[in-house]
């Protein structure tokens, strides 16, 4: 009988990765990036993404600080309810300390709250990459057009 180290047991517990959405709004991935190395030129040191798991559509909001998460997530519900006719049915994140306040949030307005296992890189692998995309398709744009880092 072979022993399992516990990377293999973690990732057998979790069963497949993939999520199955039948609608628009089913599930909303969510997470932070920051700090950035320097501000933008209006004080925002982070960003925040919001990616529907159905169509992939990406929101970006640029925020401050990572505690403006939740004063960010009103307005983006609030356009989803009213451009797509239709209500966020839940949303994962990986418990980050901002999405702390969004929790009891989410319990008032009947929003389920998904959490990524700690240290379950499978798990977070689509926002990660897609943090990571609009990261360096910035870092590109501005190499490309000769821009300064920072103006």
């Amino acid at each position: 009988m072979s022993s399992l180290s516990a990377k293999q047991v973690v990732a057998m517990s979790l069963g497949p990765m993939g999520h199955k959405t039948t609608t628009p709004f089913d599930l909303i991935f969510s997470d932070v990036w920051g700090p950035a190395p320097m501000f933008s030129s209006n004080g925002f040191y982070y960003f925040s993404i919001f990616i529907d798991v159905y169509t992939k559509h990406i929101w970006f909001y640029p925020i401050v600080a990572k505690s403006y998460v939740f004063s960010i997530f009103y307005p983006f519900q609030t356009l989803v309810e009213r451009q797509f006719s239709c209500r966020i049915k839940s949303v994962k994140t990986n418990w980050g300390g901002e999405y702390c306040k969004l929790n009891q949030f989410f319990q008032t307005i009947g929003i389920h709250h998904r959490l990524i296992y700690p240290h379950t890189h499978e798990q977070n692998c689509t926002v990660e990459r897609s943090l990571q995309h609009i990261v360096e398709t910035g870092l590109t744009l501005l190499r490309k057009c000769s821009a300064p880092l920072r103006f």
